[in-house]
């Protein structure tokens, strides 16, 4: 065969398997049978070996999976991936529903979309003369990573369009149900991890660095939404779609047009019944203003478009056993019974443990090992075992009774007056060791990357740690001896461990673990007392006299700073380096007077435009504002930005001052 002919031979291979690979995946209705197809991609390859300069970069034979890649590079959306605002119930959605119609005004004609909320990974796929040439992970909106040698084994995602047009489009890659359940029965059998979920698989698979591993997950891919489409009109969400199917690609046929909010309730309610019978996880339905001329004229907020609300299905129930319950030792030393459980999916998520919160609850509901038990997920995060099903008891089951030692060191447990859950009150006990270390590392303390629990716990075991003081006089070398440390990983830690010192006062309050003071304490006592020599020095009365610490909360810290072991713990940091002082915002006293948000117990809702949540928070705390995450009667203000709910409904309820962002700003400004 000639060069000529090999050229002809392969576009001719590459427009015939990519048709065949849009029947069979993308329509379900392949033309052709497997074997048929596998001597397509046998000749295919036959050819691209015999002429290996002839390949081009979206060959079929690429699906298969690349070269292992060294890193993934960073990609800039050009259009930002902003995420949606939520509705969790028909109340919100008709809160929607009328600041839609009110921006729009009473002569438009407003039409919704409705569609399936996939639970996947959001990503964005770029197009050049028809021609697949990049794909993206969402990442924080503006800034993703480039998975493009991942995506192209998802062989749902032509790596060639029906027409040669520019478009950036974006999609939801998932893992189907089946696939997902295939993957785990195999990693059972080689004794491997489970996945928690097929939404965490699917992420997984598509970042991983060798693309192989990626092509034998078998994701899949549904398309949602138009970025850019050059050469193509359409003028609503619908045609758009429509438009998408015609160039090859892959959209969710379960998606219905509505005038009326009363139709996209009987289309919620129906998937809702149904979504356990989809071959693939959803979590909620995502509503979007049909014509493009509308969503332009609603426009965006900093982080969300005003023409587009996902309605969060409710949190899910299941029975399942409960096989036996384990204790657990926290950092105050709390004991707490989590259920170990016959693995059921919830809400997206295979669970096997659950929470049992404390002995009460355990009594209360009468939980037996052996019994049939209903499992929920709190906000669809956190599994909680909230009810039992007597009438499947066999007699078998046996009653629970808490232990009167702690597991870890043995030491006799003591249930602290007005308290519900026992405590070890042994200060040298193992577990409170590990766990006061895994809370003094993590994000909202010191924040040191590269030490998880699993590393804290090799370390401790080890005895290259013994308390968090330790963690500064780590040794290159004892690292580099540890399972699964290499020089690159020990390098980021230690790295990660020096720049942990130079932390405002609050997050170390926060890491030390005083028992009642979370982070939020934490930040008023650093502001307040500015340095850890003054903090220690503080009488009860002192604290008392901050507005936010009550009685209980300043005996803790006044007891926590008498102990010997604690000087010599803040002594040892700060001969390392460790910052002892607090490098925020500190308000005098004739700042604070002057403040119209001094004193005020105020709480934030809604999608804000100006700022971000957190920076607003420490702004009004630095004005001697109170910012609490729920509407009370001891509330004084709400700040409502766009799609406030519930918490706005409450506080009208109860004749609260209620602030939008526009006079928020005023109020700040003067």
């Amino acid at each position: 065969m000639s060069k000529e002919q090999a050229i002809q031979r392969l576009e001719e291979l590459y427009t015939e398997i990519e048709n065949h690979n849009y029947q069979y995946y993308v329509l379900d209705q392949p033309t052709i049978s497997d074997q048929e197809w596998d001597k397509l991609m046998k000749e295919l390859i036959a050819l691209e070996q015999e002429h290996p300069e002839l390949k081009k970069p979206n060959s079929p034979t690429e699906r298969v999976g690349a070269e292992p890649l060294p890193h993934f590079t960073k990609v800039t959306h050009e259009i930002p991936m902003l995420s949606l605002g939520n509705a969790f119930d028909e109340a919100d959605l008709r809160d929607f529903d009328r600041r839609v119609r009110q921006a729009l005004g009473p002569e438009e004609q407003v039409e919704y979309v409705a569609e399936l909320k996939i639970d996947g990974l959001a990503v964005s796929l770029r197009y050049e003369q028809g021609e697949f040439v990049r794909g993206a992970t969402r990442g924080d909106g503006t800034t993703g990573e480039d998975i493009t040698q991942n995506l192209k084994t998802v062989r749902s995602i032509p790596l060639r369009l029906k027409q040669k047009v520019d478009l950036e489009v974006r999609g939801e890659a998932y893992m189907p149900k089946k696939e997902f359940e295939r993957l785990n029965k195999a990693r059972a059998e080689r004794g491997e991890e489970l996945f928690a979920n097929p939404r965490n698989s699917a992420a997984g698979s598509l970042r991983q660095l060798n693309p192989q591993i990626a092509a034998d997950r078998k994701l899949d891919i549904f398309l949602y939404g138009i970025a850019h489409l050059q050469g193509i009109d359409a003028e609503s969400h619908s045609a758009g779609l429509d438009a998408l199917e015609q160039l090859g690609l892959k959209t969710n046929k379960e998606r219905v047009v509505c005038q009326s909010v009363e139709k996209l309730l009987e289309y919620i309610q129906a998937w809702t019944e149904k979504r356990a019978e989809l071959p693939y996880e959803i979590d909620g339905i995502v509503i979007k203003v049909n014509k493009y001329a509308h969503q332009q004229q609603l426009g965006f907020t900093a982080k969300s478009p005003r023409w587009a609300v996902a309605y969060k299905f409710p949190a899910e129930e299941s029975i399942t056993i409960l096989h036996d319950i384990e204790i657990s030792v926290g950092r105050t030393g709390a004991v707490t019974p989590t259920a170990l459980l016959e693995p059921v999916l919830l809400a997206g998520t295979t669970v096997k443990r659950a929470s049992l919160h404390n002995q009460d609850l355990i009594k209360e509901r009468d939980i037996r090992i052996g019994d049939h038990v209903i499992v929920k997920k709190a906000g669809d995060i956190i599994p909680e075992v909230v009810g039992v099903i007597v009438d499947r008891r066999t007699g078998e089951e046996q009653s629970y009774e808490m232990p009167t030692h702690c597991p870890a060191c043995g030491s006799e447990l003591e249930r602290i007056e007005e308290e519900v859950v026992l405590r070890c009150l042994n200060p040298r006990c193992p577990a409170q060791i590990q766990e006061g270390m895994i809370h003094y590392v993590s994000r909202n303390a010191m924040n040191i990357d590269g030490l998880g629990e699993k590393v804290i716990i090799q370390l401790y075991q080890q005895a290259l740690i013994q308390e968090v003081a330790d963690l500064y006089y780590l040794e290159r070398e004892k690292l580099l001896q540890l399972e699964r440390m290499g020089e690159k990983s020990v390098d980021n830690l230690l790295q990660s461990v020096d720049q942990s010192k130079q932390n405002s006062l609050e997050r170390l309050v926060f890491g030390l673990g005083i028992r009642l003071v979370g982070a939020k304490a934490a930040k008023t006592l650093a502001q307040y007392f500015e340095t850890m020599d003054m903090l220690m020095q503080a009488t009860e009365e002192d604290l008392t006299s901050i507005n936010e610490i009550g009685p209980k909360m300043a005996n803790s810290v006044v007891t926590y700073f008498q102990k010997p072991e604690v000087h010599r713990l803040i002594e040892r940091l700060k001969q390392v380096g460790v910052n002892m002082e607090y490098k925020g915002p500190k308000l005098s006293a004739a700042e604070e007077s002057d403040s119209p948000f001094a004193g005020k117990t105020i709480v934030l809702t809604g999608t804000l435009e100006h700022f971000k949540r957190n920076e607003l928070k420490e702004k009004l705390e630095a004005l001697g504002a109170t910012v609490t995450g729920s509407v009370s009667k001891s509330t004084d203000l709400l700040i409502a930005g766009e799609s406030a709910g519930s918490k706005l409904t409450k506080a009208q309820e109860l004749n609260i001052q209620i602030m939008d962002e526009e006079e928020l700003l005023k109020l700040l400004a003067e």
